[in-house]
């Protein structure tokens, strides 16, 4: 990471910030429980056939106090990087301490979930908008990895987990914000919220559906390691790490960082993460 500071002096506080993160979700990680997630195959092809998410709130194993602490810490980290305006700030922490959290944890993971139900869809096939709710939806979404990587790590051995073709996460609904190029030429995006990986096809559009070649426009870094795929249709990018030649497997939160490079390229050629 030092590396990257270096080389682009520009991106050193986004670096410090994610690792800063980072480093508050893996101090966490350890202490959170396994948690039982008793799907049936049959249930679990109902689910890919109605493109829904897995995962329940009540199957998630939140410990109460870590979490008021993890959310208040998050927006601390947050505030001092310029990324959360005062007011915000301010209703984060009150929210760490309200009685009523679980609650609102709950109303948002429901929300991440129930935006790919057949009722939220255009006639079209694809998903409505959601409404913006602003950056306490974001805090709570950095709060809550830790809990959904855990239950992520129930699910990612499953053998029905290779019938999921939909572009969001099958456990929690989460879209994509890194892939990865397997050895065997596949590709697999990962869940920005929870870190599931899952197979999907090479150069359709995980966010529209867009498989047009032409429609479709991607590059990469000098050594080819890294790729971004950008979508002429909605205008929606996702970077990947090519695993096909590299000399160890994907790391999302590593890779994630490396690549903040690619996030500002693309975004120059308007397009939106």
């Amino acid at each position: 990471m030092l590396a990257l500071k270096e080389t682009n002096p520009e991106l050193a506080e986004a670096v410090d910030l994610h690792l800063a993160l980072f480093d508050l979700q893996r101090r966490l990680l350890p202490r959170i429980p396994l948690p039982v997630l008793d799907l049936t195959p049959e249930q679990m092809a109902t689910h890919q056939a109605r493109g829904l998410a897995v995962l329940t709130f009540d199957s998630i194993p939140v410990e109460v106090t870590d979490l008021r602490l993890l959310l208040r810490q998050t927006a601390d980290v947050l505030h001092r990087f310029g990324m959360l305006e005062v007011d915000d700030f301010t209703r984060v922490q009150a929210l760490g301490r309200d009685t009523g959290l679980l609650a609102q944890i709950c109303d948002w993971f429901e929300r991440s979930v129930e935006r790919h139900a057949p009722s939220s869809r255009r006639a079209g096939g694809t998903t409505e908008e959601a409404p913006e709710t602003g950056m306490l939806d974001y805090v709570i979404a950095l709060a809550m990895k830790p809990y959904l990587t855990r239950c992520a790590e129930i699910l990612q051995p499953r053998q029905e987990l290779a019938l999921w073709m939909h572009g969001h996460c099958a456990l929690c609904g989460g879209e994509p914000d890194l892939a990865v190029i397997t050895p065997a030429a596949e590709r697999h995006l990962i869940c920005g919220q929870c870190s599931l990986h899952w197979n999907f096809e090479p150069l359709t559009c995980p966010f529209c559906g867009n498989g047009s070649r032409a429609k479709t426009t991607s590059f990469a870094t000098a050594n080819g390691r890294y790729r971004v795929y950008g979508c002429d249709v909605c205008r929606r990018y996702l970077k990947a790490y090519d695993a096909r030649t590299a000399p160890r497997a994907v790391m999302p939160m590593v890779d994630g960082v490396a690549t903040l490079p690619l996030d500002a390229a693309a975004q120059q050629r308007g397009y939106s993460g």
